[in-house]
């Protein structure tokens, strides 16, 4: 990357991965927004966000990418949501999210965004707002994560939204619990949980299974990749990040997971790290001995 951040947002439009905002203290400003074109192999500086923002989610619809929620340099909660248009390449205001909080997961489904858990004014938080681009508004009638929580990782599989780990006042930062929301019957299932309890690590829907890699808790940060499979309703090990991270950026783009960004160490460390991973597709069906690790 061209500059070195942590804690940032980060998602595919397209077919470029964007990675916006992050946490003060590198050499980026905190609005910072930067893209990465995987058929020249280049990153460029884009538009930056209006205001600088570290702990946001980022999402995409239709090749539009959205910002959602995050944090101030001050450590302020924020609703806002900004759309971005790659061809004015300029960022508008959209209709605020209904609750103020940051560290929290964006999956989209149906064409909503479906904002979910996180940090805010009153601390950790379940709550579930479904962002419509259509109609440019917001959906407050989802029922809480029964698991309150931030520095989360989610994505969604089959129609359904699957949030991962995470940490909470009362439960630490490596928690295993992985909670399963179902929009069209609005209701919560718990599911198998991740094998390597952890926070500040994010996700990406790959070949069918949701990839959840990187992370922090404790003194370390994390290279744990381990991948979810509906098909089995187990988790796989696969290889690990080389430059273990948390705060990073986890995005499917084309037939690779591109990883970007994120702290080396615990707290406020950064990087200009980037490092892709590929799956072929004879593995992508077959658990290989030594290979891939079934975690059930």
């Amino acid at each position: 990357m061209l500059t070195a951040r942590t804690e940032v947002a980060a998602a595919e439009a397209g077919g470029l991965l964007h990675v916006v905002g992050g946490y003060p203290g590198g050499n980026a400003a905190p609005n910072t927004h930067e893209v990465f074109d995987p058929a020249v192999g280049q990153w460029a500086f884009r538009a930056p966000l209006p205001v600088g923002l570290h702990h946001a989610c980022a999402a995409s619809i239709d090749g539009q990418l959205y910002v959602v929620g995050g944090y101030l340099a001050s450590g302020e909660a924020v609703d806002t949501l900004y759309g971005y248009n790659a061809t004015a390449d300029a960022w508008v205001a959209l209709a605020p999210m209904p609750s103020r909080r940051g560290a929290l997961v964006c999956p989209v489904v149906a064409g909503n965004v479906y904002a979910i858990g996180g940090d805010g004014p009153g601390g950790d938080t379940g709550v579930v707002e479904a962002y419509d681009p259509t109609t440019n508004t917001w959906d407050t009638g989802h029922p809480a994560m029964p698991t309150p929580r931030n520095h989360i990782a989610g994505g969604a599989l089959d129609g359904r939204l699957h949030v991962i780990g995470g940490r909470a006042a009362w439960a630490g930062s490596l928690m295993q619990t992985h909670e399963v929301y179902d929009p069209v019957t609005r209701t919560w299932a718990s599911a198998s949980p991740l094998p390597t309890g952890r926070s500040g690590m994010m996700a990406a829907v790959y070949r069918g299974r949701l990839h959840v890699i990187g992370g922090e808790g404790g003194p370390a940060t994390f290279s744990e990749h381990e991948a979810f499979d509906p098909s089995t309703g187990g988790w796989l090990t696969l290889a690990p990040l080389p430059t273990p991270r948390h705060g990073l950026g986890v995005v499917a783009l084309g037939d690779t997971i591109y990883v970007a960004s994120g702290g080396p160490r615990p707290g406020a460390t950064f990087s200009n790290v980037l490092e892709r991973f590929t799956l072929a597709e004879d593995q992508a069906k077959t658990i290989m001995g030594g290979h891939l690790r079934d975690c059930r």
